[in-house]
């Protein structure tokens, strides 16, 4: 006979993922150095809310974000799937040293970027 459902010995309640290991198994690949990873899981709200803090170092915090900040993003949607298939909310803070992660526009942080479009002329109002 199949076990009954409803009953307490058989049913689960909904298992909580480990994100601690989540987050490490879907950031390490991007990382030079898996050292200069750290990460803090804090769950509030009886376990409904989780607080997940990465920090990095250096030039693998670009690595991390993306090119326009593709991989935090996928990031993001399988650490919210597995919140929702948990009954939870999860939020992702992401600290690091800002001095040498990668601008918006591609340059090195706090150098001004030597890419910049040319002028051009603008156009003489005609009476």
């Amino acid at each position: 006979m199949p076990p009954n459902p409803t009953s307490p010995s058989s049913q689960a309640e909904n298992p909580r993922p480990d994100y601690t290991k989540l987050v490490r198994f879907l950031v390490e690949p991007f990382l030079e150095s898996s050292d200069s990873l750290r990460i803090d899981c804090e769950q509030l709200n009886h376990n409904q809310r989780i607080w997940i803090r990465l920090a990095l170092e250096g030039v693998d915090q670009g690595l991390v974000f993306g090119r326009g900040r593709r991989n935090l993003q996928a990031i993001q949607t399988v650490l919210n799937a597995a919140a929702v298939a948990a009954n939870q909310s999860v939020h992702l803070d992401i600290y690091g040293n800002h001095e040498n992660a990668p601008n918006r526009d591609g340059g090195e942080g706090n150098k001004p970027s030597s890419k910049k479009r040319p002028s051009r002329p603008r156009p003489t109002p005609s009476q």
